[in-house]
């Protein structure tokens, strides 16, 4: 086994571990991936501000991310088919981020269920909904999850229509994989997966199939989905379903000081600044760049989180420094299930957790509440708005 010291390292071992499809779904963005490449690069425009002979001792990472007590304000993003990444994966991932102590949120597509996640847990974790056409399995996928006691639910506004990932396309990507004579070449090589895979039962889409009216196998469950995601979202939809949930809701997805402001007007509890990883509208700002603007527009009334791009602890400091509250790490802590399961994502977050703590004490801070725009040196028109 490697010496593993950086979030790239776990990267290196997934990418040998898992099939190609499956980490193309993860390492891939819509059309040129201009949006997911400049996700992660515009984050080192930003320059840290070091300071000297201030007294480090004491120094924590602990925080809140709406209300709750967490280690480091960073929560495991999201991310459709994580079970197929690693066996049983969100389940793996959920009792990593419980274990370390930051939120875990379970996405709509997973491949683990609300219920089998909420078995193998014992801490409430968050639940991602994207809005669907079918009304009444909106309300009992909702239901479900107050049952399953999660504390909050993010409601995904970007994902109207599906943004064309050329990659999935071409490696026919599904759940579970269509075993064409191209995929049972690459799946050949990955023994150690495969061996994992057979031994667990949740292969599918375990919060649709058996759940949405008529859908009972893939067949049917790729029809379903094809035509299901509501492009007829919008606010007072948002303000029913938040009314219906009737607990902490997060709005992902703003990407614009104004719809930031319209979050706001409908009551959330935080909104997340995301252009879903660079994989929906390519050519969109960066998630860090357009953070300020809508900084400067909420100000202290709402909560702002931020997604896409992160992969270190430098990373969450310069968003935290920006103005956020809260940051979400997705690819970070796949590579790391992919890589080594549950230990390989606890490892990521010890990583991002140690390289957040030392950055902190170089830039003269021994809290994190202690950051502002001061600790940065932003380079002229980074934060502009466009013309």
């Amino acid at each position: 086994m490697p010496i593993i010291t950086n979030i790239q390292d776990l990267k290196k071992i997934y990418r040998r571990r898992v099939p190609k499809m499956f980490f193309d779904y993860t390492e891939s963005g819509s059309w040129t991936e201009q949006t997911f490449r400049e996700n992660v690069t515009d984050f080192s425009e930003l320059r840290l501000r070091q300071r000297v002979a201030v007294d480090m001792s004491g120094r924590h990472t602990r925080a809140k991310m709406i209300g709750q007590d967490v280690a480091m304000p960073v929560a495991l993003a999201p991310v459709g088919l994580t079970g197929l990444q690693s066996a049983d994966g969100e389940i793996k991932a959920a009792r990593a981020a419980e274990k370390f102590g930051v939120p875990y949120t379970l996405s709509t597509m997973s491949i683990c269920s609300i219920e089998d996640v909420a078995a193998k847990t014992e801490k409430p974790f968050w639940f991602q909904l994207y809005v669907m056409k079918d009304q009444d399995y909106m309300s009992r996928l909702m239901a479900r999850a107050k049952e399953a006691n999660c504390s909050a639910l993010i409601i995904t506004l970007d994902l109207q229509i599906l943004g064309q990932r050329h990659k999935d396309i071409q490696n026919g990507l599904s759940a579970p994989p269509k075993l064409s004579p191209k995929t049972l070449l690459n799946l050949s090589t990955k023994w150690a997966w495969g061996m994992e895979m057979l031994r667990t039962n949740r292969k599918n889409f375990g919060n649709v199939v058996g759940h949405a009216k008529g859908v009972t196998d893939t067949t049917s469950l790729s029809s379903w989905t094809a035509e299901q995601f509501d492009p007829k979202l919008d606010w007072d939809k948002i303000k029913t379903l938040r009314k219906e949930w009737g607990g902490k809701v997060i709005l992902k997805g703003i990407l614009d000081a104004e719809d930031a402001k319209l979050a706001l007007n409908v009551g959330a509890d935080a909104i997340i600044v995301s252009n879903h990883g660079g994989r929906q509208l390519d050519g969109a700002q960066s998630s860090i760049r357009a953070l300020p603007s809508i900084i400067d527009a909420v100000g202290d009334k709402i909560e702002v989180h931020l997604d896409g791009g992160i992969r270190s602890g430098q990373d969450v400091l310069k968003a935290l420094a920006l103005g956020a509250k809260g940051t979400y790490i997705g690819r970070s802590y796949i590579y790391g299930l992919g890589a080594l399961g549950q230990k390989g994502v606890r490892l990521s977050l010890e990583i991002i957790q140690k390289e957040l703590e030392t950055t902190m004490a170089l830039c003269g801070h021994r809290a994190l509440c202690q950051l502002s725009r001061d600790t940065l040196r932003i380079p002229v028109g980074f934060a502009d708005s466009w013309i």
